[in-house]
């Protein structure tokens, strides 16, 4: 994959909040999609006491879900972790990661907010249009938003609201557990969000697309032969 690189990496919070308010109206929260065959997770680790990021990208096949490729670049850390300004932190890595896909996804689930966002321009936003990927923020806590309660049951929904907008979604994925938020990236509208995620859960709390990055991002485990279809 080649990436097209829309700004120079900022290093201050000032800097990157002019970044955020130049791009935000460029972000598309209708469906702007193609059949979707293959689907990515993108998480990231940190090593050497935060210095170095870890960045990994898993590309599934869909409907399925079976890991097809894999791909992990290491990039010096540049920007402080500040709430609100994580893409600046984590997609630099991210980037360099799928740049080394053969298999380029058609969807990527990102672990973090879309435009659940005090600016609306989350991680999924940013690397959404870096990329002209669709994109599906699906961030394990809440940033922005208040919403109605939620049923216990997989599958339920309320609809995430701030400065009465509605910005995303409060959505069960497993019954009697924890929900996520999911909100538009990128190319898609949160109906059609809501459902890929749910497709991409299967027995646990988190997308297999999320579960596989994280696995690598942190380190954890082994990547067995047929896990794969091909490496990177």
């Amino acid at each position: 994959m080649k990436i097209n690189q829309r700004h120079d990496w900022p290093l201050t919070a000032e800097e990157a909040i002019i970044i955020q308010q130049q791009l935000a109206s460029e972000v598309i929260t209708s469906d702007r999609l193609t059949t979707v065959q293959y689907v990515a997770g993108v998480d990231v680790g940190f090593t050497e006491s935060g210095s170095m990021t870890r960045a990994a990208v898993a590309v599934l096949s869909f409907p399925d879900l079976r890991l097809q490729e894999y791909a992990i670049a290491y990039r010096p850390t540049t920007f402080p972790y500040v709430p609100g300004f994580l893409s600046f932190r984590e997609v630099p890595a991210v980037i360099e990661a799928l740049e080394k896909l053969s298999v380029a996804p058609d969807l990527i689930l990102c672990d973090g907010q879309g435009i659940a966002h005090p600016r609306r321009f989350g991680i999924a936003c940013h690397l959404g249009l870096l990329t002209d990927i669709p994109a599906i923020g699906v961030a394990k806590s809440l940033l922005v938003g208040k919403h109605a309660e939620l049923s216990e049951q997989k599958g339920a929904w309320q609809p995430l609201v701030h400065r009465n907008e509605t910005i995303g979604a409060v959505l069960r994925t497993r019954t009697g557990v924890n929900p996520v938020y999911v909100s538009s990236g990128h190319r898609i509208s949160l109906p059609t969000a809501i459902d890929y995620v749910l497709r991409c859960t299967t027995k646990y709390r988190l997308p297999e697309t999320t579960r596989w990055a994280d696995k690598l991002a942190s380190n954890r485990g082994s990547i067995l032969p047929e896990d794969l279809k091909s490496e990177t």
